[in-house]
């Protein structure tokens, strides 16, 4: 079970928020209310989606307190304690590209590589570019078309026409790039990349204690955050770790783990 702790535990993160979502709308709760980009947690506290937010500001759009608050809110929790942990215990796609990227090692597609090459950069490209386009439209340009509130939308409030956008996602990592959308696409990755660079919460590594199997880097949908791996003991140190858990977890060594919960475990 221990291969799969930080696996179980994302999905039960993932699900419950889903379902916290689903039963503000058909049963009237009020733990959850609204969506991934505006909610009201008991119906007071407010949260936002700070790159959305950021959309609307270079839109001209005038942005209320609440939603001002909302969104510095969540950059404190994720910019100062868990990094960019939205990405695999919250973002309802993360499901469909963990789910592509297991049939991939199952099925041995892409054992001889991608068909297309895309570099990770491309993210921050994309992110400046919704930026220009919102400012350019007067909208928040990514939002219109972010698979993110497509498949948030479908599960919470009932599936359409975005199910061919998120089908699409799941057949381009699938069969195309390991890892496409979430890796080298998303913007809202790259938004939560870049504000989680100092962090709290960090992979530790025990360069004694490793055997170099590198089945952690095999797993790690941000591998290129691993190079310490085989080198020297230390932190992973850039923020676009999703603190998935997932290198942790196939470590048959021991040699990685999150050191806030090491700290725990000494105090």
């Amino acid at each position: 079970m221990k291969k799969f702790k930080f696996l179980v535990m994302r999905r039960i993160s993932q699900i419950a928020l889903l379902f916290l979502y689903f039963m503000a709308n058909y049963a009237g709760w009020e733990i959850l209310q609204g969506n991934l980009s505006s909610s009201l947690v008991f119906g007071v506290i407010p949260l936002s989606d700070p790159y959305a937010i950021l959309q609307l500001f270079f839109s001209g759009a005038i942005v209320g307190a609440n939603a001002l608050l909302g969104a510095a809110i969540i950059v404190v929790f994720y910019g100062l304690f868990v990094g960019r942990a939205y990405c695999s215990f919250v973002c309802p796609i993360n499901m469909i590209t963990d789910f592509a990227a297991y049939l991939r090692r199952i099925l041995g597609i892409g054992a001889l590589g991608s068909p297309i090459l895309l570099k990770r950069f491309i993210r921050y490209v994309v992110l400046v570019l919704s930026l220009i386009l919102s400012a350019f439209f007067g909208m928040a340009a990514f939002e219109v078309i972010s698979p993110i509130s497509m498949l948030h939308r479908g599960l919470v409030f009932g599936m359409g026409f975005g199910f061919f956008g998120i089908l699409l996602i799941f057949l381009f990592d699938l069969f195309l790039v390991k890892n496409g959308f979430c890796g080298h696409l998303c913007p809202l990755g790259a938004f939560y990349s870049l504000i989680s660079r100092f962090s709290l919460l960090r992979v530790s590594y025990n360069l004694e204690a490793c055997t170099h199997c590198m089945e952690c880097k095999q797993i790690c949908p941000e591998k290129q955050v691993l190079g310490l791996i085989g080198k020297a003991s230390g932190k992973v140190q850039s923020g676009e770790c999703t603190r998935c858990g997932r290198c942790i977890e196939i470590c048959g060594d021991n040699a990685l783990e999150f050191n806030l919960l090491s700290f725990a475990k000494r105090s």
